[in-house]
């Protein structure tokens, strides 16, 4: 038989054929993939010498799923029926087809990988590999056999938790839970997936009885079913509010595991169909593409980042620590810096606070983070310790005079390709870097709270940030798992600017006569994770108050504090820290701070404004059209100019929705005419700081959006 196509390679041992796909980077079903796989079945198929044979993949991945950018933008629903069917049958070919076939599962076994897994006849998989159905987290759900096999493998309880959740388990579950039949060191994988394959051909094992679509002992009687799902609909339904396909997986799941497999098959894609031409697809996708693609800048395309190996952190705070624990997981030795022993002690205090909760998840042992700590981690109150490291990150006090101090002498100690780095948030880098005699060296690299657990790392470039420190620096936070956002040096920088313009606009609504519990609460229904005043109240009002009078310092008068705010500021309760805010804390359960509602009361009596109910959308409408708002002069002012970048800062930084894709992606959805309208309307009613941005003007003008149609 035919040994070598284009993405996979056939090796044969006696009377079985063992296919190693490869279809770089990560074994994706490709077009182009899967028509060489028919090809290599139907060699397989065609020659008398092979009994069966074996699936695998390699390096890291088995197949981890489907090439999602040959769907990606489709609209006509029945495009996509007869793209998914074709692979589906595809899949019940390998099920049905005339030889057994044994998966060797030897990585990455996601999606529509573990859906060709499903369909062979035996599956082996080395210890601790990931095999799901990841589909719910891009808007879909499995296409081509995933919601009636999984059932049938693992029981209706397992599969609907997979399924729905979309979160992989690791091979050591899969077999105890019945979806992976045996497991093996990696070194003998193919052996005993050959083995395994024998077993077929010397008749221990019968082909037709090992059939996915044959299994039923999992499934279970109609009341058991019909309780478990009612259970589950209601659960789902709670859980994925904004998002369409864990339901319609739950639908597939329901109403299938028949049996008459072809049929709810035929079902399960007309299900995904639904959500694969929905808009919440085309969001969920877009964001899974774009942040793969963070960080890739024509600016530095081409330069070699250098290695981070030795970093030193300065500050032991809150943010310090999370930063130190981000540090030690990617294997960097760090060094500890903080001014004297005292700080020193309480900075390794809450660095170890950090692991605590994957100690007690037991995803951690006690043992291997003593074991990191003594080989990584080290601590100091001399800066001349820091004189071999390629990186350090300061988390200082927020005083320019302070940071400049520390910088200026660093300069003198470290090499000069060490990057100097900062986690301001609010003081201006370039003003910053102006202290050194090298200030290309010098970028921002902006964590969020807590730093350990927050994906976003907003990366600032400072006016002469150069190439080589911006390609070391989005390096490095991939080494340490972010999703790097660059953006260029402004007021608030581009993610604390804009949730202020997303939030910004309930001052307005609260002044007008909005009750602010209605404000709260439209933001939660649209999707956001707190209101407000909520989030006030939790980063501190008086820090929010300081960020809007630099804002109006800096960026003239559209940024005016709201006289109201000012009123809110001078009650002297700044949150939860103080024990009201816009909340009271003091008791059980928050309720609203009398002073503020004073406050409120108040203000409303002395300008005439009568209380008023207006509609959730309206609300709505007005913190979205000051959000797009916003954004839009932050691309005038060069702050961002990639859309994509500016959305996921947002959803990974804020927790703004993502089956809504994003500030900018709503935009256009909403339609960038519509959105100047409001805006008009707006500052009509409220004043400069609603006047739209010459760039929505512009694109209105050229019928443009922010992404290309």
């Amino acid at each position: 038989m035919k040994t070598e196509f284009n993405t996979i390679q056939a090796e044969v041992k006696e009377d079985v054929a063992v296919f190693s796909m490869n279809n770089p980077p990560v074994n994706q079903l490709s077009k182009h993939f899967v028509e060489d796989l028919v090809q290599a079945l139907k060699a397989a198929y065609e020659d008398e010498d092979i009994k069966a044979l074996v699936l695998t993949g390699t390096d890291r991945n088995f197949v981890a799923g489907a090439d999602i950018t040959q769907i990606q933008g489709i609209k006509d629903r029945g495009t996509v029926v007869e793209r998914a069917l074709a692979f589906t049958q595809f899949m019940s070919s390998l099920e049905t087809g005339p030889k057994p076939i044994v998966a060797a599962i030897n990585g990455n076994c996601l999606g529509g990988g573990l859906e060709i897994a499903m369909a062979c006849h035996y599956r082996v998989a080395a210890r601790g590999v990931n095999l799901g159905q990841p589909e719910v987290q891009i808007g879909l759900i499995p296409g081509a056999g995933g919601t009636q096999r999984l059932p049938r493998l693992m029981g209706l309880r397992y599969a609907l938790e997979m399924i729905t959740i979309g979160k992989p388990i690791k091979s050591e579950l899969a077999h105890k839970r019945g979806l992976v039949d045996e497991l093996a060191d990696a070194g003998i994988l193919i052996d005993k997936a050959v083995a395994a394959a024998r077993r077929f051909t010397s008749g221990q094992l019968n082909i037709k009885a090992r059939m996915t679509r044959n299994q039923h002992h999992w499934i279970p009687s109609a009341a058991e079913k019909k309780a478990m799902m009612n259970f589950t609909k209601a659960m789902v339904a709670a859980q994925s509010k904004g998002y369409i396909a864990p339901m319609k997986a739950v639908e597939a799941i329901d109403k299938g595991l028949s049996y008459d497999m072809d049929k709810d098959l035929e079902r399960e894609v007309a299900l995904f169909a639904d959500c694969a031409v929905s808009d919440v697809a085309e969001n969920l996708i877009g964001i899974f593409l774009n942040t793969r693609a963070a960080g890739r800048l024509a600016r530095i395309e081409g330069i070699e980042p250098a290695g981070i190996r030795k970093v030193a952190m300065l500050g032991g705070g809150v943010m310090g620590s999370g930063i130190v624990n981000l540090l030690l997981k990617s294997g960097c030795e760090t060094i500890l810096w903080d001014i004297n022993e005292k700080a020193l002690e309480k900075g390794v205090s809450s660095v170890r606070k950090t692991f605590a909760f994957p100690i007690k998840k037991r995803k951690m042992k006690q043992e291997d983070l003593e074991n990191m700590l003594e080989k990584q981690f080290k601590t100091t109150t001399d800066l001349k310790d820091l004189d071999g490291v390629d990186l350090v990150i300061e988390a200082v006090v927020e005083d320019m005079d302070i940071k400049q101090n520390i910088w200026k002498a660093l300069e003198g100690i470290c090499p000069s390709h060490t990057v100097f780095a900062t986690n301001t948030s609010a003081l201006p880098i370039t003003e910053m870097a102006s202290a050194l005699s090298e200030p290309g060296r010098m970028i921002g690299l902006h964590f969020f709270n807590p730093a350990h657990r927050m994906m976003l790392l907003e990366i600032i470039c400072a006016e002469q940030t150069s190439n080589q420190t911006l390609a070391t620096s989005v390096a490095f936070g991939r080494q340490i798992k972010k999703i790097p956002i660059v953006v260029n040096d402004g007021p608030g920088f581009y993610v604390s600017r804009q949730l202020g313009g997303l939030m910004g606009g309930a001052v307005y609504l609260t002044a007008d006569g909005v009750d602010g519990s209605a404000v709260e609460q439209a933001m939660i229904n649209f999707g956001m994770p707190m209101g407000p005043a909520t989030l006030s109240d939790l980063t501190g009002i008086d820090i929010n108050y300081h960020v809007n009078k630099t804002f109006e310092k800096r960026l003239g008068e559209r940024y005016k504090v709201h006289p109201l705010t000012e009123l809110v500021y001078r009650t002297g309760c700044y949150g939860r820290k103080t024990g009201a805010g816009y909340m009271d804390y003091s008791g059980d359960t928050p309720v609203p701070n009398p002073k503020v509602v004073d406050v409120v009361k108040g203000y409303l009596a002395d300008n005439g404004v009568e209380p008023k109910t207006i509609a959730e959308q309206e609300i709505i409408d007005l913190m979205l059209a000051n959000a797009i708002n916003e954004a839009a002069y932050m691309m005038q002012e060069g702050i961002c100019d990639r859309p994509q970048d500016m959305d996921l800062a947002m959803i990974y930084g804020t927790g703004f929705p993502p089956y809504r894709g994003g500030i900018l992606r709503y935009a256009d959805t909403w339609g960038l005419s519509n959105v100047l309208e409001k805006l008009v309307e707006l500052e009509a009613k409220y004043g400069v700081h609603f006047k739209p941005a010459a760039l929505i003007r512009e694109m209105v003008e050229k019928d443009e959006t922010f992404y290309r149609r």
